[in-house]
């Protein structure tokens, strides 16, 4: 999961008594969900941080084959089904012309096998649709693309860098599919870097900016990597670097 992404916990759930047609949040299941329901481990109601200049719910699903040692959410990473998407699609019928759209973020939401229903079933509540990906899953990020109306798409390195982020053995590769995939469609989408000098130093990112320009991204994004989601990045992108950033992209944020 991107340091981006909102939180997956909710506010708390209001107590028992009368509802008033799931215009409250759904609740975490109280009771065991059918073995094949799909993997949804949290739920954000609203959000304005995980899609730019969008008011979005936010489901994440839980499961992802990477171990990213900065990852924000490590709960997300092993899969298991928290939250009802009957409770989900009930709650976000009643938001229809109050939300712009559904985000499926993770975990990996593409380890989802029910992703392409969830979706199909967003849409016909008259949502757009958006998705936090790291690119682990390229076919089935191909063959969801058609549907979304907008990606973002988690670098987590230059092709050297990958794995030792990661923790998985050639993980540059499928990233870099994805992103052709991406690229090809035209979908709207986001490139962006949770960045630390450990990881990637200034002169790295550069060249793997300018690769990225090169292959037509249009908007990136450098996260200061964060410890603690509450407190200031230890390391932040320098202002030179910043300018060199911005001047390869039509859109550039440091955040």
């Amino acid at each position: 999961m991107n340091a981006a992404s909102s939180s997956n916990s909710l506010a708390e759930c209001p107590v028992a008594g009368p509802r008033r047609a799931l215009a409250s949040p759904p609740c975490p299941a109280t009771r065991p969900l059918p073995r094949h329901a799909p993997a949804i481990g949290g739920f954000t109601p609203f959000s304005t941080a995980d899609w730019p200049g969008t008011l979005a719910a936010v489901v994440f699903i839980a499961g992802c084959p990477w171990r990213c040692h900065y990852c924000h959410n490590p709960a997300l990473q092993t899969r298991g089904a928290d939250y009802d998407w009957r409770d989900v699609q009930r709650f976000l019928a009643t938001r229809r012309g109050l939300l712009d759209g559904v985000v499926f973020s993770g975990g990996e939401p593409l380890s989802e096998p029910r992703l392409y229903e969830m979706v199909d079933t967003a849409r016909a509540l008259g949502f757009r649709i958006g998705l936090h990906t790291a690119g682990i899953y390229p076919a089935r990020l191909a063959a969801l693309l058609p549907a979304l109306d907008w990606v973002g798409l988690d670098i987590k390195a230059d092709a050297a860098g990958y794995d030792a982020i990661t923790g998985r053995r050639n993980s540059a590769g499928p990233a870099v599919q994805s992103l052709a995939h991406l690229l090809a469609s035209g979908c709207d989408a986001e490139c962006r870097i949770t960045w630390h000098p450990d990881w990637l130093d200034e002169p790295r990112l550069l060249a793997l900016a300018t690769e990225l320009s090169g292959r037509g991204v249009r908007r990136f994004a450098v996260q200061n990597a964060r410890t603690d989601a509450t407190r200031a990045a230890p390391a932040r992108l320098s202002t030179p670097m910043q300018h060199a950033l911005r001047a390869l992209f039509p859109t550039f944020e440091c955040r």
